[in-house]
């Protein structure tokens, strides 16, 4: 059963969003994205993330599995809103102040808004990628999108070997621990074999592009492909949920007054 699903080039499909084309998977990102980049308020950041959330159940990834892959971006939040939390435009009460730092009423908003905006712009990555084929995606990105085939299938080779990363990671960690050195220093330890991942990924990445460019994938020829790329009313539909969902957090935003442009 396999080798027929493999033969046949298509993939299971147990969620909605796994119909939507992977290049309008990118539309959407971008179309999610923009207008929080050129907004800072917490209102419309945390209308569009309680949307977007209600819309995990169409993405086949889960609540859990979400909340898993959003753990860094959960981490690296605070440090995000630290900066306008000391240095943004005081306003408002003035709660301490020391050197050019001072936090106020104002900058404690603001730091909330940027807090809550990074989560709003790496929840729709999440959800939109998480399951996404590389192979249709390097498809899409040919067939819809009309990039250079180089390109493309650079991206493809790319993106087929992040997963090794992790195995390698794995790997180092027990062949560590094994000789005894894996339970101290956590920072060194850390620092030490992002290296080592660093070589391995270098070493990879030539031997991939060398083995590659043998196989005649840089040839300036018109390339054909495996799978066909096509565009659905699924693919308008996911558009318009996109156009809602920020249609839906702005309005909210501009009804209660907290919409603010970033250069106002």
């Amino acid at each position: 059963m396999i080798l027929a699903a493999a033969d046949t080039g298509t993939a299971r499909r147990d969620a909605w969003l796994d119909g939507v084309n992977p290049a309008v998977r990118i539309l959407l990102a971008f179309v999610l994205a923009i207008p929080l980049l050129t907004t800072i308020d917490a209102v419309s950041a945390g209308v569009a993330i309680v949307l977007m959330v209600l819309c995990i159940p169409l993405t086949g990834i889960g609540f859990g599995a979400a909340l898993r892959r959003m753990a860094p971006v959960l981490v690296l939040m605070p440090v995000a809103g630290l900066s306008m939390l000391l240095y943004a435009e005081p306003g408002g009460r003035v709660y301490a102040s020391f050197w050019y730092a001072t936090i106020s009423d104002a900058s404690i908003g603001f730091a909330v808004a940027v807090g809550v905006r990074v989560i709003a712009l790496a929840l729709p990555t999440v959800l939109l990628f998480s399951r996404v084929d590389p192979i249709e995606l390097a498809a899409a990105l040919a067939q819809i999108v009309r990039l250079p085939a180089r390109l493309v299938l650079g991206v493809l080779a790319g993106t087929r070997t992040l997963g090794l990363f992790v195995d390698d990671w794995r790997a180092m960690r027990l062949a560590r621990r094994a000789r005894g050195v894996g339970d101290r220093n956590a920072v060194r330890r850390f620092f030490s074999m992002a290296f080592v991942l660093l070589v391995f990924a270098v070493r990879r990445g030539t031997r991939l592009a060398t083995a590659m460019e043998a196989r005649g994938f840089g040839a300036p020829v018109e390339r054909t492909w495996a799978r066909t790329s096509r565009l659905s009313r699924r693919d308008a539909v996911a558009v318009v949920g996109a156009l809602a969902i920020v249609a839906v957090a702005i309005s909210v935003a501009v009804a209660v007054g907290s919409f603010r442009v970033v250069w106002m």
